[in-house]
């Protein structure tokens, strides 16, 4: 990070004050339509996150030579994900 930058507040470009400030009247409530049975069957509920994977992932600890773990970084971004690969065409069946 550089120390020289100051960090500029972040804005959502609404008006947050005067959403705040707003108060419902009983003829906004009029305005609501009735939730109906249709309605709730038709309602999806959307749980957030990452779907499960098929082959999830697990942390495991190995040794490796230095001169290896290098080789691998020198293929580039994503080394764990094909060396994984190998791993796997090479596992006993």
């Amino acid at each position: 990070m550089n120390a020289n930058k100051t960090k500029s507040p972040r804005s959502l470009r609404s008006d947050l004050a005067r959403m705040d400030a707003h108060t419902l009247a009983p003829q906004e409530y009029d305005e609501l339509p009735d939730l109906t049975d249709d309605m709730l069957q038709r309602a999806v509920i959307n749980k957030g996150g990452r779907p499960l994977a098929a082959d999830p992932r697990q942390l495991v600890s190995i040794r490796l030579p230095q001169s290896v773990i290098a080789r691998w970084k020198a293929t580039g971004s994503g080394w764990q994900t094909r060396a994984a690969g190998v791993l796997i065409e090479r596992a006993p069946a």
